[in-house]
């Protein structure tokens, strides 16, 4: 059997030079069940790395495996920032089993992830073997490859524990019925990942880092083995060595990019700086359709260039986290006196464009809406300053009432949405019209040809898998799980100096009183840091934390005054861990399913 897919360019030159696209082939050669990943034009598995060319191509493939599950015909893919919809920071636009309780063991997304993350395996053990034994390349380069495959068969074995908590390890290439191992511990996954990212660290052939341009930037370095065997270190909380691992990341070179003052933050995620000194490890993405990032499909909007789904949204909660600038929580009521009192549903008045209609009137008071509090000529400007002031993030990670958004032509988030205007600007579109949620602006493209967008298919933008601030912020936590609460504010402030906010312990609002508020404080500084980026779903894994931060009595996918559109259900403790797909455990009778689910 030949199941054909198609291979994303890899980043290979200065600038946009790529690798070839290739047509890769997960072939059956000699043995119909090998599991071997082999070039265009069928070469026979026992020769995919006898020249040199072929070793550059077969290592191509297995970081392919990073792209697998990305594509462009429906919102199923695994580009991490699908995960958000499943975290505090973010929202799904319509029901998603996960939340409304109505996920089973015949998931498809746990299927989809658990079979994508193995091919990437056996795509690296495939490379970790037989470059060694065939290829004819430099000793270099293979000792160097070799540690890449260590580096990538880690990520994905890292991927598979955080979800699943214990799944089977497999080292060699295997046939498929030889997939028959039963799952390891948790704790030996852990293990596992750290001996690859181990391995890698010490391979003298491999980079500290690449600097930008360098033709091999893109892949694998020690400062990214590092930065990711200091997670994998945060998992098992041995917080010592995840701090030694931190440092060593600092010290390869790598550091938060302020290049811009205080347009950092929202500049770091333009294409001109995806190869700055904090991009530590990222998918690689082109200026092509079909082989970039799914980003501008799902989280853009009907105004976006391509005209978008929205499907992913952010919620309610995370946008009222970020802070005012003095460091002073940010508080409605302080905005719109009397406002957390009144009932969720009546503070949709506050949120009402200006100068509505006859019509528009009539339909807010049907809902039950008291027009005395709403301004005609005014509302707006009222709830302006609600965004006012706050940490700079905000509004480069969300598009907010009034806000001006520069899709194919300059457009304004007003609600009530109109399909005409008599305004100069049009409304933002969005495919929930009769919703009002908060927009992302993240890694959703700009202007109808400012980076040559041709359509929604098109994400020329890398996605960043580690990067600097993310290992700052998990530094902050290790060393404040040790007890160095000084130590750890310090890099607390670092990522709080570039978001434009106060420093911690500047000022009454702003004082660390202990090792408990620190660690509340370094976890809503993760939560507004990287909206979009796919870490907060894992982080609130991580910190068993989901239940009160996502599930808690009356939340849901809201729209922006926090009515509940679909509420949320816990099913049990049992979703900290996602479910063996029952297709595998039909397929190896040796996988046992973890506790709680049920058919």
């Amino acid at each position: 059997m030949k199941l054909n897919i198609t291979l994303s360019k890899v980043k290979s030159g200065l600038g946009k030079l790529r690798f070839p696209v290739l047509a890769l082939a997960l072939l059956t050669s000699c043995d119909p069940d090998l599991l071997d990943t082999e070039p265009y034009g069928s070469v026979a598995s026992g020769n995919m790395w006898t020249t040199d060319n072929l070793t550059n191509l077969g290592m191509t493939g297995v970081y392919h495996g990073l792209r697998l599950g990305i594509n462009t015909g429906d919102a199923s893919n695994r580009e991490l920032y699908h995960y958000d919809r499943l975290g505090m920071s973010g929202q799904p636009r319509g029901a998603d089993a996960f939340l409304t309780g109505t996920v089973t063991v015949s998931n498809g997304t746990a299927s989809s992830v658990w079979s994508e993350l193995y091919e990437g395996i056996h795509r690296a053990n495939d490379a970790i073997k037989n470059i060694a034994l065939k290829s004819p390349s430099s000793a270099e380069k293979k000792a160097r490859y070799t540690a890449e495959a260590k580096f990538l068969r880690a990520y994905y074995y890292f991927r598979l524990n955080q979800l699943f908590k214990g799944v089977p390890v497999y080292l060699e290439p295997v046939s498929l019925d030889e997939l028959t191992k039963g799952r390891e511990t948790e704790e030996k996954v852990w293990e596992q990942v750290i001996a690859d990212l181990t391995d890698a660290i010490n391979e003298p052939a491999l980079p500290l880092k690449y600097a930008k341009g360098n033709t091999n930037f893109g892949h694998v370095t020690k400062g990214a083995a590092y930065a990711l065997r200091g997670k994998a270190y945060m998992y098992t909380k041995q917080w010592q060595l995840a701090v030694t691992d931190f440092q060593n990341v600092k010290t390869a070179g790598y550091k938060l990019f302020t290049d811009a003052g205080a347009d950092s933050y929202r500049l770091l995620f333009k294409l001109a700086n995806e190869q700055s000194d904090e991009m530590i490890f990222s998918i690689q993405h082109m200026d092509q359709s079909g082989y970039g990032s799914t980003t501008q499909f799902f989280c853009g909007n009907r105004s976006s260039a391509g005209s978008c789904w929205n499907i992913f949204l952010i919620s309610p909660d995370v946008v009222e986290l970020y802070e005012n600038k003095d460091g002073s929580k940010f508080n409605w009521d302080k905005i719109i006196p009397g406002y957390s009192a009144m009932p969720v549903n009546k503070r949709e008045v506050y949120f009402l464009r200006n100068n509505l209609t006859a019509a528009e009137i009539t339909a807010m008071t049907a809902k039950g809406l008291d027009m005395s509090l709403y301004l005609p000529t005014g509302n707006e400007q009222r709830v302006l300053q609600a965004y006012e002031n706050r940490d700079l993030r905000l509004k480069a990670n969300v598009i907010t009432p009034y806000s001006d958004y520069n899709g194919i032509t300059p457009t304004i988030s007003r609600w009530p949405y109109r399909t005409t205007s008599n305004t100069v600007i049009p409304d933002l579109r969005t495919d929930t019209g009769n919703l009002f949620y908060y927009l992302h602006r993240k890694f959703v493209y700009e202007g109808a040809a400012g980076v040559e967008i041709v359509n929604r298919a098109y994400g020329p933008i890398d996605f960043p898998l580690i990067r600097y601030a993310d290992v700052l912020l998990m530094w902050a936590e290790a060393l404040n799980e040790l007890g160095s609460t000084t130590e750890a504010t310090a890099l607390v402030n670092e990522v709080r100096a570039r978001a434009g906010i106060a420093l911690l312990n500047s000022s009454a609002a702003t004082t660390v009183t202990g090792q408990a508020d620190l660690r509340q404080r370094i976890r809503n500084e993760r939560r507004v840091e990287f909206v979009n980026e796919g870490i907060d779903y894992f982080d609130e894994l991580r910190w068993q934390s989901l239940k009160e931060s996502v599930f808690y009595t009356g939340n849901g996918v809201k729209q922006i005054w926090g009515t509940v559109v679909t509420p949320y259900i816990w099913q049990g403790d049992y979703l900290y861990k996602w479910p063996v797909p029952q297709v595998e455990i039909e397929r190896n009778s040796n996988l046992l399913q973890n506790p709680g689910w049920q058919n």
